[in-house]
């Protein structure tokens, strides 16, 4: 189940009408797309793209996406540890990050200028961009493994660019659970 928290108004999001809502006021587009029932788990990038293609072909037209690929991510990846180290520091890019959860979890930390840090929970079937600008950053869950779809513009425009707020380190780095929020936080669906 998708989550969205905002731990500093002690808030938490459930239902997809309330999360999307919240989002789109911050400029983050969320959506749901159907699972693709025909992949395994062992699905190759090709099959991935095949299965998903008349999404991925809207969202190209949508936002001028150039490419799709697919980011395949386990435990055992070579270099795991280097490429979050990348990610979990907070940063901005210079054009969208467009992610589309085909397998698996991650955490989305968006930290809007005018607004309190938000934490997204994303799980398959969920789409979201991050617009370009937008300071962020991601982690994996714990069981450290995801599959995701991603769209660029232009890939030369995906490096990262560090705020050196050191904002991240004020917020818990693996998806929720029982410790994440003080005992009693306001739950909002």
């Amino acid at each position: 189940m998708t989550v969205v928290r905002i731990p500093d108004e002690d808030r938490t999001l459930t239902e997809f009408v309330a999360i999307s809502r919240y989002l789109g006021e911050i400029g983050i587009e969320y959506e749901r797309w159907e699972a693709a029932m025909q992949l395994s788990a062992s699905a190759s990038a090709e099959e991935v793209l095949a299965a998903y293609a008349p999404e991925i072909e809207r969202l190209k037209a949508q936002g001028g996406y150039a490419s799709a690929d697919v980011i395949d991510v386990k435990p055992q990846t070579p270099g795991l540890e280097a490429m979050l180290a990348k990610f979990n520091q907070e940063h901005w890019h210079d054009e969208d990050e467009v992610r589309f959860i085909v397998r698996g979890r991650g955490l989305f930390h968006v930290h809007p200028r005018q607004s309190p840090v938000v934490a997204i929970e994303v799980e398959a079937g969920d789409l979201i961009r991050v617009p370009r600008g937008t300071w962020h950053w991601f982690d994996l869950c714990a069981d450290r493994e995801i599959q995701a779809i991603r769209l660029f513009q232009n890939t030369s425009g995906w490096t990262p660019q560090y705020t050196h707020s050191a904002v991240d380190r004020n917020y818990q780095p693996v998806c929720f659970g029982p410790s994440y929020f003080p005992p009693g936080h306001a739950e909002v669906a």
